[in-house]
């Protein structure tokens, strides 16, 4: 039983461990080398920032163009996941952590389940994108 249980404490430690680390590849200090952002992630309203909230509209803007879509967050316990879906696509991008006010588009289905309401309702200034998917 003290096996078990041992076990059981470190498997749920290692899952604590593993949520709150940012995403595998990403570099909270940029380097001088490193890649300049490729769009950013602006909320509809004057001043571009937005809450994170499932159904906050947020578009992608790169190269002038913008691509509409709606913020998705989902839910693991005290775990909260956010995707971006495209407006007309059934494709979602988790918002992989790249450091201050950055994060890279990842194409991967959600994981969690859909939060309703407002949760969590922060809020976030615009947010650069590191790594651009074709749309």
């Amino acid at each position: 039983m003290k096996t078990a249980l041992t076990l059981a404490l470190s498997s749920c430690f290692g899952v604590v461990l593993l949520t709150t680390q940012p995403a595998h590849g990403a570099d909270p200090t940029p380097t001088p080398d490193a890649a300049p952002p490729c769009g950013k992630l602006v909320g509809t309203n004057a001043a571009g920032g937005f809450a994170l909230r499932s159904g906050e509209p947020v578009d992608f803007v790169t190269a002038g163009q913008a691509t509409h879509g709606t913020l998705l967050v989902f839910s693991d316990g005290p775990v909260f996941r956010a995707y971006w879906q495209p407006e007309g696509s059934e494709e979602k991008y988790a918002l992989a952590n790249a450091g201050p006010d950055s994060v890279r588009l990842v194409s991967t289905p959600p994981q969690g389940t859909p939060t309703r309401g407002a949760q969590p309702g922060g809020t976030t200034q615009p947010m650069q994108v590191l790594s651009c998917p074709k749309f």
